[in-house]
C-alpha cells in the first residue's frame, strides 16, 4: 500500500443512539446533564467513516479506556 494512502486521515464516528429535543432544552444542558437515547445497552453501535456507515460493533470498557469492538462489516458499502 502506498505511503500517501496510509497517511490519509479518516474521521470515525460511533453512534450509541439518538434523540430529539428542542433547542431551548439543549441550551439549558450543563455539566453532568443526562441525555436519554433511543438505543439500549446491549444494542450494537453504528460505526461511520467520513459520514458513511461501515460497520457495527460493541462498546468495551477496560479500566478508564472505552473502545469499540467491530462485530459486523457493512457488506453493501459502495462508494460512487
Amino acid at each position: 500500500m502506498s505511503q500517501a494512502i496510509e497517511d490519509v486521515d479518516v474521521e470515525l464516528t460511533v453512534v450509541l443512539g439518538q434523540t430529539m429535543m428542542p433547542i431551548k432544552q439543549l441550551l439549558k444542558l450543563g455539566r453532568g446533564a443526562v441525555i436519554e437515547l433511543d438505543g439500549h445497552q446491549d444494542q450494537p453501535v453504528k460505526i461511520y467513516a467520513n459520514g458513511e456507515m461501515i460497520a457495527k460493533g460493541e462498546i468495551m470498557v477496560a479500566g478508564e479506556n472505552v473502545a469499540v469492538s467491530i462485530t459486523q462489516s457493512v457488506k453493501n458499502y459502495q462508494r460512487n
